[in-house]
């Protein structure tokens, strides 16, 4: 095991290093100049003075050489200094990241359990009314928009039952400490995690389904049957255990789109994440930290992979770890 974690890290920091590099020309290649942008916010868009701030930033060096800079900084754990922000970006990244990190494994969480929870019934009781109304449940929030759903979650449940508030990630002036805080955090909590979560819930709901009355049908779930085991234990022991496979391959590819989701949550709901750091980063040219944002979003899609080739070992052991 230590060696088949050892190889995949190894490969791991190869793949980050190329989608560094990737990234760093992709966003060169976007329409607009940070220095003039800059220079028009200050009321001087003269040539000397956008001569000056590209000097200043080290735009005015050959693309192989900031390129070379870049990348020699990523891996000394240098992701460089944002001019825009005034700040080095690990550190403004750093103060965003447990925010994200809050939102999108509870949205995670959230929305494997509720997945497996419908799934595992809709299942059960498959050609009933009840797998029907679980199977229209899921595609009606697989088809609506995530910030459509976030746009009535706050008309129903901030303006017009005021039971959560609307935006933010604690109340503004409260001052809260210790458990008030933390029921502070949780309420503002709920509508972006249980937003993002039910889009990526009616996905896993399907999958679930899918999968049990697959399994259901293999000759091993018959013999447990024939041997007069209930029907609870052969489900939860027999045909869940075994289902969970293609759910658990579904979760891990979408771990890493949770983070992009979670830009569009954290812009309507107004949460201090790095998904908003990162669209703020877009409207303002700030190259250094939207691919210090790149990078940390790239490292962590490949923890997630990681984990998830883990969790299949523990789902079933009959899995061997392989390079």
């Amino acid at each position: 095991m230590l060696s088949f974690v050892a190889q995949r890290v190894l490969k791991g920091v190869i793949v980050l290093l190329a989608i560094v590099v990737l990234n760093f020309f992709l966003i060169r290649l976007a329409p607009g100049d940070p220095a003039v942008v800059m220079a028009g916010e200050a009321g001087a868009s003269d040539q000397i003075f956008v001569k000056q701030l590209r000097e200043k930033f080290g735009l005015d060096k050959p693309l192989p050489e900031q390129l070379f800079i870049y990348v020699k900084g990523v891996v000394t754990l240098d992701l460089g200094f944002s001019f825009r922000q005034q700040a080095p970006v690990a550190k403004l990244i750093g103060e965003r990241l447990p925010a994200t990190l809050l939102l999108t494994l509870t949205a995670f969480a959230i929305s494997l359990m509720l997945g497996i929870l419908f799934g595992t019934f809709a299942a059960r009781f498959a050609g009933t009314f009840l797998d029907t109304a679980i199977t229209i449940f899921a595609l009606i929030f697989y088809a609506m928009p995530i910030f459509w759903v976030a746009l009535m979650g706050i008309l129903l449940f901030s303006v017009t039952t005021d039971w959560l508030p609307s935006f933010g990630y604690e109340t503004v002036g409260a001052n809260l400490t210790g458990l008030g805080h933390v029921v502070d955090v949780v309420k503002h909590l709920i509508m972006p995690a249980m937003t993002l979560g039910l889009f990526f819930m009616a996905t896993y709901t399907r999958m679930t389904r899918a999968s049990m009355l697959e399994v259901k049908r293999l000759d091993f779930v018959k013999t447990a049957r024939a041997k007069g085991l209930s029907d609870a234990v052969i489900q939860r022991r027999h045909v869940l255990r075994n289902a969970l496979l293609p759910v658990v391959t579904l979760a891990g590819v979408h771990s890493g789109t949770l983070i992009g989701g979670a830009v569009i949550t954290e812009t309507v709901f107004a949460w201090p994440g790095i998904g908003r750091l990162m669209y703020d980063a877009l409207l303002q040219r700030d190259y250094n930290l939207l691919l210090g944002v790149f990078v940390i979003c790239s490292a962590m899609v490949l923890i997630f992979n990681l984990i998830t080739d883990l969790v299949y070992r523990l789902v079933d052991p009959r899995i061997e770890f392989a390079s």
